[in-house]
Order: structure tokens, then sequence, then C-alpha cells
């Protein structure tokens, strides 16, 4: 971590490869969910109302994110439905990544608002931290070393899902 008057700063260069790659056309929060890949899409879990994915341009090993299957851009606009699952799942995440990973905390936050996300669909993001989880790397490199590879992780918090899945039952 570099602090600068006290303030953290978590520096993601590598993401710049998202910021200014292709995009895919239309929206991957409603798209995703309707194919039946979900290796391939990093899908993790599927709820009722909600769903769990893995960020293909990671902050850190296991950031995931909980979009609602409704494409809806404001807090305000959530069902309760779709607010309580999502929270719920939120709770999962944090679960199945302690399991995983044994993060020392989380940083969670939510894309909200048309300019706020992808496409306009409001999603939440969980990513795990570990106490100095920042090496020389991405500051001098601006190269993120990502400990394990996507794949594994997927099946990784497919095994941790449903294993909660099992023992909530």
């Amino acid at each position: 971590m570099t602090e600068t008057h006290n303030n953290k700063i978590l520096w993601a260069p590598w993401r710049m490869e998202y910021i200014r790659g292709e995009k895919e056309q239309g929206c991957i929060f409603c798209d995703k969910p309707k194919q039946m890949h979900d290796r391939e899409n990093f899908l993790v879990h599927r709820g009722h109302a909600a769903f769990v994915i893995m960020n293909k341009y990671p902050y850190n090993n296991g950031h995931l994110m909980v979009v609602p299957y409704r494409h809806e851009a404001e807090l305000d606009k959530l069902t309760v439905e779709e607010s309580c699952e999502m929270t719920a799942l939120l709770q999962q995440c944090a679960r199945a990544l302690k399991m995983i990973c044994a993060p020392h905390g989380f940083n969670i936050g939510m894309n909200v608002g048309a300019v706020a996300g992808i496409d306009g669909h409001l999603h939440f993001h969980i990513v795990p931290r570990w106490d100095a989880d920042t090496n020389f790397m991405p500051i001098l490199g601006h190269t993120k070393v990502v400990s394990e590879g996507l794949w594994e992780t997927w099946a990784q918090l497919q095994e941790a899902f449903q294993q909660l899945a099992e023992h909530k039952n």
C-alpha cells in the first residue's frame, strides 16, 4: 500500500486492458446468465433474483460481483426480493472467500447509475483484502501478480458455494 496524506491508494494499472480494450456489445450482466457457459463466463453462483460472477479484471484474487438478473441502474428501484438476495449473496461470497483464500477483510462497494458501471446495470463488488496485499510490482512494473488463475479460483468458489448450500439445508 502506498500512503499519501494518510490515505491508502489501491493501484490497479493492469485494469487499463479493460478500460482501453474492446467492449462486448450489449450488457454482459444480462447476456452472460442467459448462456449456459458458467465456467467460461466466470459465473460462480445462480440465485433466484441475482447471481455471483467473477471480475475478469480483478483488483485482487477472488474479486466477485453480485448482480441482479434484471437490468436496473438505480438502487431505489430494486425489488425487496432482489435487495434481500443480493445482501444474502454478499454474505455467501464472504463465507466462500474465507473458505478458499482466508482474507483479512473485504472492500465492498456498489456501482449505481448509468455512468457508474457496466451499461447501467447496478452491481456490488466484493474484493478480498490481506494485510500488505500490494507489493512493488503494480507500482513500479504496472503489473499485478495474481497468484492463481481465474478458472482455478472459479472451481474453488463453485465448490465453496455448494458446501455452503449443503450446510444451509
